[in-house]
């Protein structure tokens, strides 16, 4: 039954992260909230702790563009800064990168993959800049 649960959740994540949203053109503007409220609407029914996922804040430590870009993002569905969701948490990962790996974990925040954390896959955000991407690592790479 938790598998269940985990792959349908999974599959909404996904979902939700991926491919233009209903009315909007092709290559138009990323609506990420649009995406959080759809992701958080979607798994409401299996939620049953008081805060659901993605709802608050991301960021607690001094605020900047990344936690900014964050915090507008769907970043919250998956990772926390002290506890792991469905991905690692920000601090686990500022843990294992330094500043050297700011461009390789950009580039895999835009597109997206698996294997350094598990099997389970993180969603590709094409729409985000390269700029965007190294700043919100640069503050993931902050959280202790």
């Amino acid at each position: 039954m938790k598998k269940l649960f985990l792959v349908l959740g999974i599959s909404v994540v996904i979902a939700a992260c991926g491919g233009p949203k209903p009315g909007e053109a092709e290559g138009g503007e990323d609506t990420t909230a649009a995406a959080n409220q759809t992701a958080t609407a979607a798994t409401t029914n299996a939620d049953t702790s008081a805060t659901k996922t993605g709802t608050e804040p991301t960021a607690a430590a001094p605020a900047g563009k990344g936690a900014t870009l964050i915090a507008g993002s769907d970043c919250g569905t998956c990772h926390k800064d002290h506890q792991k969701i469905v991905g690692p948490a920000f601090e686990d990962i500022a843990k294992k990168y330094t500043d050297a790996d700011v461009d390789k974990l950009a580039k895999k925040v835009i597109a997206g993959g698996s294997g350094s954390w598990g099997d389970i896959a993180m969603s590709p955000h094409p729409a985000l800049s390269e700029d965007d991407a190294k700043e919100m690592v640069k503050y993931i790479l902050t959280v202790k």
